[in-house]
């Protein structure tokens, strides 16, 4: 029992430093930590600030959140974007302004998105590392326990050492568990990113 303790505790180190890179101890995953965005990053068509407030537009901004949730397709923007633009007239101008009010939409909605995910991501960060710790002040403890020579001979764990063995277990599980479904977590900020590109680039083909 000791040496798999030994063998846990390493692997926890090992995937514990493995999913802090520096220099943001915070941010576990592989993928390059990108703080924000800028509207500018996906967008080459007219000037986003002349175009007006996208919230006071309701069609724009009811467009715009359509688009934006990853309930909707992206298979479905090209039909509701041409919809939306078939009911904007002949004035080009006017026609560009609406659009690039749809585009500062969803731009808003996809980042503010983003930006709550990558929230989460720290904070599940900070709970995988008070666990990581905790299961290793567990495993010396129970290390402790069995290598003492008053154990060294015992046949029956006591309550106590029975416990902490178990609460250990469940830890370490949970904290596998933990770590791997991070894996998909951590691809979340970069999909979002993907999808705002995407949209962008098919509301722009309206124009």
């Amino acid at each position: 029992m000791t040496r798999h303790i030994i063998l846990a505790v390493l692997l926890l180190s090992a995937t514990a430093a493995s999913a802090q890179p520096r220099p943001d101890s915070d941010w576990p995953c592989v993928q390059r930590k990108v703080e924000t965005l800028s509207p500018g990053q996906f967008w080459t068509g007219p000037d986003i600030a002349a175009a007006g407030d996208w919230g006071s537009d309701n069609d724009a901004a009811a467009l715009a959140q359509k688009i934006a949730s990853r309930r909707t397709d992206l298979s479905q923007v090209d039909p509701l974007l041409d919809d939306y633009a078939a009911k904007l007239g002949t004035d080009k101008d006017a026609k560009d302004k609406a659009l690039t009010r749809v585009y500062a939409g969803v731009f808003e909605v996809i980042n503010g998105e983003r930006g709550k995910v990558m929230s989460g991501i720290a904070r599940y960060s900070q709970g995988q590392r008070r666990m990581a710790e905790r299961i290793r002040d567990e495993a010396d403890k129970i290390s402790q326990v069995k290598d003492a020579p008053s154990n060294a001979d015992a046949t029956e764990l006591p309550k106590d050492q029975s416990e902490t063995e178990t609460k250990f277990a469940w830890d370490r599980r949970i904290f596998q568990e933990r770590s791997q479904s991070l894996t998909y977590v951590c691809e979340v900020p970069q999909l979002l990113e993907q999808r705002l590109g995407e949209i962008a680039r098919k509301i722009q083909a309206h124009l």
